[in-house]
């Protein structure tokens, strides 16, 4: 796969409540990713930024939420999520910024 276009398919990582819990207990780690990205290039991508073994790749698109920006009824973005589960005795640290 084209290495300019795995740099681009990772938007950056999901931090939430849920996705905490899923990092600690079952080594699944979630994702914002762009539109148009595949889960072998998704895998591929986490393999190849972290140096980990990627185990299995789970993609859902989420609706953007209808707003109201003052009195014009507004609407977000749809995106797409990654829940990236990783090989047994593989992890990711987010903490370790140099």
């Amino acid at each position: 796969m084209n290495k300019e276009r795995l740099m681009k398919v990772l938007l950056g990582p999901v931090i939430s409540e849920k996705s905490a819990i899923g990092a600690d207990a079952a080594r699944q780690f979630t994702f914002r990713v762009t539109r148009d990205a595949t889960k072998p290039e998704i895998a591929a991508a986490v393999e190849m930024l972290f140096d980990v073994d990627v185990e299995k790749v789970q993609t859902l698109n989420v609706k953007g939420k209808r707003k109201r920006f003052g009195q014009i009824p507004g609407k977000r973005k749809d995106w797409k999520k990654a829940v990236v589960r990783l090989a047994e005795g593989q992890d990711i640290d987010f903490g370790s910024g140099a």
